[in-house]
């Protein structure tokens, strides 16, 4: 609901996430909150196999609950982090890994908060695979609101990525 009244323009024309953030806006004030839902429920729910898988396991050994998830729990017990009961996704969900690494670019602890275990963690954990999810999303066919919002995801990771790049280079 909030991106439906999210200011569109870049404040620079031409901005390299400028179409992609805009057309991601476009998208949340065309389609009511039900279709949101809906499309949801379409691609990452149901009974059986979903449509979409947002795990990493899945997308890094080709099943669930694999050993990319244990060493991403071994990588968030350094970290001091620990699995929320009350969250039924595991850790290698898309959103958590977001989460995860909003905690290490606003935490209050530099031990752990800091540039250098962004890079390290978006690098292990996130950019093996985001790019083969994102490209799912935006090739199917049932896909709108998570179309655009994976055009968008794409492109900022790709940012991401760019500046751990500079970091190295």
């Amino acid at each position: 609901a909030q991106l439906q009244v999210a200011v569109t323009q870049a404040p620079v024309s031409g901005a390299f996430l400028e179409h992609a953030f805009g057309e991601f806006v476009a998208t949340s004030r065309r389609l009511t909150l039900d279709a949101v839902r809906a499309e949801y429920a379409t691609l990452f729910e149901g009974i059986g196999k979903p449509e979409v898988f947002l795990y990493g396991s899945y997308f890094i050994a080709g099943t669930l609950n694999d050993k990319p998830l244990a060493v991403l729990r071994d990588a968030l017990r350094a970290l001091g982090l620990e699995r929320d009961p009350m969250i039924v996704e595991t850790e290698d969900h898309i959103a958590c890994l977001c989460e995860v690494m909003r905690f290490l670019i606003a935490g209050d602890d530099l031990g752990v908060s800091n540039l250098a275990t962004q890079q390290h963690f978006f690098n292990t954990q996130i950019r093996p695979w985001s790019d083969e999810l994102f490209d799912v999303l935006i090739a199917h066919p049932k896909s709108d609101f998570y179309r655009a919002l994976a055009a968008f995801a794409r492109d900022f990771f790709s940012v991401e990525a760019q500046a751990f790049d500079m970091i190295e280079g």
